[in-house]
């Protein structure tokens, strides 16, 4: 027995005890594999799961790497059968190969004939392949590759990807690195995805995703079509290529609702691609428009499922997918694995933070009492009425004018889910309100202004949570949130996470209603950056004006 921060347990599950010497190397050592589920003040509890291992081999960990990860940080002996069960899940991956034969095309080959043999029974297999060539070979319908990657993954035997890429059109784009250059993990990120071919990048909000894809194009030196969530999000990714590469405004085009260019390098929206007219996607022929060479799926966690389905269609072309997290509240993490690609680099935030590259930040949870009278009108109101009435009720809001005047001067943030809660706090901060009915254009102003220095509070509804550039934004007060939804957690506090500079910390406010769902969805909602190493102080919202100044 050693005096290790983990106890490993025969049911997969992993408990981290915070306080520790060693847990923050013990948290680093299992991220690769293991999954946080809850996060306690002292004692952290993960989970090892079969995705967590295939992206962890895929990444190029071996279930040596992992054993030795358990084993050197565990305070008892490893369960045996615990790590039989490692090896044995991990050593599922890449029993399959997708492969390009120079006369048949494409086929799935098997290193385990018995595989094979069990693949080719299962009946969602059957229709996506053809002939039979020999005892460990398979013809594939070139159709059905992403479909069927798709479908070894649900049957426990993920295939390994070895078929290629077409080239797709040619064409120049150069860094143009004057005055900059990229960060070390920006280049091993981009190196992880070109040997890999296709895949997934993972790096903390602020820490430049955007220069990852840039370097990714003049690698590649070919046509590129980017998908990213919305028009500001196209506008920020369009500035940035024109900054920081060869690239001129006629070789970029634009793909939204308000305009429609084909270029050499396009950025569409997921959401006029997602659109439908009389049941059908009219521009999903946005993806055959030109002879792709790469494709960049922005904030890849959040495709929407008719994205998902294309996508399959694509598995010929390079995809590069980038997150900050991928976590999906709904359980998909399996198909961007199967159908972006497996993650390709991973960097911790507490790591980039730790280079400088990322502002810490406080994290800090504010609670405050329902009235007698509210919490018993709360106690009788239908299920589904309580996440809004807990999370939107009055009571919130004179602890958000007292965060405001604590952080007087600061640029500030109020983020939140209900458009009549956030309208309430706008009126009474004096503040600028966006919401998803406010004009881009007029968007765009505002955030500019707010960039600037001329505005310095700001209301925002959840169109501010993803690819929004905001640098100087050091404090964030969340009044509101989707439910449990531990990447739009993730995304708020990276709005704050750009380097100040002045060296300055940034502050992440949540203010939470006590003894509701507001409560739980909270603790839900903190999961990720919990394992990332953020810890969340719990306020009283009495203790507030008797409270020291917030740190800088």
């Amino acid at each position: 027995m050693t005096d290790g921060p983990l106890i490993v347990q025969s049911d997969k599950s992993l408990l981290l005890e915070v306080d520790h010497p060693g847990a923050a190397a013990a948290r680093v050592a299992i991220a690769a594999f293991a999954e946080l589920e809850r996060a306690p003040e002292h004692v952290h509890t993960y989970r090892i799961t079969d995705l967590g291992l295939w992206n962890a081999r895929a990444a190029g960990y071996d279930a040596e790497t992992v054993v030795a990860a358990l084993v050197e940080n565990s305070r008892y002996p490893v369960p045996h059968s615990l790590l039989v069960d490692v090896a044995d899940t991990m050593d599922r991956y890449g029993r399959l190969v997708l492969r390009s034969d120079p006369t048949h095309g494409l086929v799935l080959q098997a290193l385990d004939r018995a595989v094979l043999e069990e693949v080719i029974r299962a009946q969602r297999i059957r229709g996506m392949l053809g002939e039979r060539l020999d005892e460990e070979t398979v013809l594939v319908h070139p159709s059905e590759r992403g479909a069927l990657k798709q479908a070894l993954l649900r049957l426990g035997w993920p295939a390994e990807d070895h078929a290629g890429h077409v080239d797709g059109e040619a064409h120049p784009i150069a860094l143009e690195q004057d005055g900059w250059q990229l960060r070390p993990y920006q280049a091993e990120a981009v190196d992880g995805f070109r040997h890999g071919g296709s895949g997934v990048v993972v790096l903390p909000c602020g820490a430049g995703k955007t220069l990852v894809g840039a370097a990714a194009m003049a690698a590649m030196q070919r046509t590129t079509l980017i998908m990213v969530t919305s028009t500001v999000s196209a506008r920020q990714w369009r500035d940035e290529l024109l900054a920081r590469t060869s690239l001129t405004e006629d070789e970029i085009g634009e793909y939204s609702g308000t305009s429609k260019q084909v270029r050499p390098v396009t950025i569409a929206t997921y959401q006029v691609l997602t659109t439908k007219r009389k049941g059908v996607h009219p521009h999903l022929e946005l993806i055959s428009a030109r002879d792709w060479g790469l494709i960049i799926y922005d904030e890849v966690h959040l495709l929407p499922a008719p994205v998902f389905r294309m996508t399959a269609d694509l598995q010929a072309r390079r995809r590069l997918g980038l997150t900050a997290t991928l976590v999906r509240e709904d359980g998909r993490e399996g198909e961007v694995f199967s159908l972006i690609g497996p993650k390709r680099y991973d960097a911790p935030w507490k790591d980039i933070e730790a280079q400088g590259y990322i502002a810490p930040a406080v994290c800090t949870e504010v609670r405050v009492a329902l009235p007698a009278a509210d919490r018993m009108a709360y106690a009788m109101a239908e299920a589904t009425d309580r996440a809004r009435l807990g999370a939107t009720h009055p009571v919130k809001l004179p602890v958000i004018e007292q965060l405001a005047t604590r952080h007087e001067g600061e640029p500030l943030l109020v983020i939140g889910q209900y458009i009549d809660q956030l309208e309430e706090i706008a009126a009474q901060l004096g503040a600028e309100l966006i919401t998803g009915q406010t004009p881009v254009r007029r968007r765009q102003e505002l955030f500019d202004a707010f960039r600037a220095g001329e505005i310095t509070r700001l209301v925002v509804s959840k169109v501010a949570n993803f690819s929004i550039d905001l640098p100087e934004a050091s404090v964030a007060i969340q009044v509101s949130g989707a439910f449990g939804s531990r990447q739009e957690e993730a995304q708020r506090l990276g709005r704050l996470l750009r380097p100040k500079t002045d060296g300055r910390s940034a502050h992440f406010y949540t203010v939470v209603t006590r003894d509701t769902q507001d409560q739980d969805f909270a603790a839900h909602r903190q999961r990720f950056l919990a394992e990332q190493g953020y810890a969340y102080s719990i306020m009283d919202a009495d203790e507030l004006e008797s409270a020291p100044p917030a740190p800088r």
